[in-house]
């Protein structure tokens, strides 16, 4: 199954599944400090976008014309998907980080084997974690989770669920 290429009746012909996360940042060699030394990401390259003349910044990204991505750092996370990460210029740039309950809200979740020993790690960091860690219920019964904040203000998470979830025992 690991190889199978899933063809549902409806949906993208070939899925194969997440192939990597995109986000902005406000400093990039802030960002991928964190995500290197801190969470244990590996940089895989960096570059930058210099694109066309025009409006090609707006035409494939949907941002403003005269938006500039500055670099983009490109890391692999264990087994999950990778982090794409962006540090942009733009004349109509919003600033402020998205909650999770804003349109556009969003946040990254690493799965942990041992979550407590992980919250105890993050916390010799100086990592802000939000909370204690707690326990799902329902069809995610079994699975633990906590969430937590980078240098910037985006919330990430930890997951754990070594005994598998409630849903994946039918």
């Amino acid at each position: 199954m690991e190889n199978q290429i899933l063809t549902p009746e409806a949906g993208l012909p070939g899925l194969r599944g997440a192939e990597h996360i995109g986000f902005t940042v406000p400093d990039i060699e802030e960002a991928v400090r964190f995500f290197v030394d801190v969470i244990g990401c590996e940089v895989a390259y960096e570059l930058q976008l210099t694109p066309a003349n025009g409006n090609w910044m707006e035409t494939h990204l949907n941002v403003h014309p005269d938006a500039a991505v500055e670099k983009i750092a490109f890391l692999t996370c264990g087994n999950g998907p990778n982090l794409e990460i962006f540090q942009y210029s733009a004349p109509d740039q919003r600033r402020s980080q998205p909650r999770n309950s804003d349109i556009g809200g969003h946040h990254v979740a690493f799965y942990v084997h041992d979550l407590d020993k992980a919250v105890e790690y993050l916390r010799g960091k100086d990592v802000v974690i939000l909370g204690e860690p707690t326990d799902s219920k329902g069809p995610s019964e079994g699975q633990r989770w906590v969430y937590f904040l980078t240098p910037w203000g985006m919330q990430l998470e930890l997951v754990s669920y070594p005994q598998g979830k409630a849903y994946q025992k039918r």
